[in-house]
């Protein structure tokens, strides 16, 4: 699993926070190859959940905030998130 990885990115930018979530999602959801430990995904949720008006990402409003009490993403991805799930798949080999 990459929790390491991305807790690295994120303590730096919590605006990150959103693509990494998406790209966790995704993989978890559709691609059924997880990147992150289920605690560490749950614990990302709920961060955000707790940041929401502090989070300025481009993609925020595509995660519905109700949901992140869940800890499920069941929306539309953004077309980039496929690529970036695959690009930092790659980087973290």
């Amino acid at each position: 699993m990459l929790d390491k990885q991305v807790a690295n990115v994120i303590k730096d930018n919590m605006n990150m926070m959103v693509p990494f979530y998406l790209m966790a999602s995704y993989a978890y959801y559709v691609d059924d190859d997880p990147i992150l430990t289920d605690g560490f995904y749950d614990n990302l949720a709920k961060i955000i959940y707790k940041e929401w008006d502090n989070i300025t990402h481009r993609h925020r409003d595509v995660i519905d905030k109700d949901a992140l009490k869940a800890g499920s993403f069941l929306g539309k991805y953004p077309s980039i998130i496929e690529g970036a799930l695959k690009s930092f798949r790659d980087n973290t080999k």
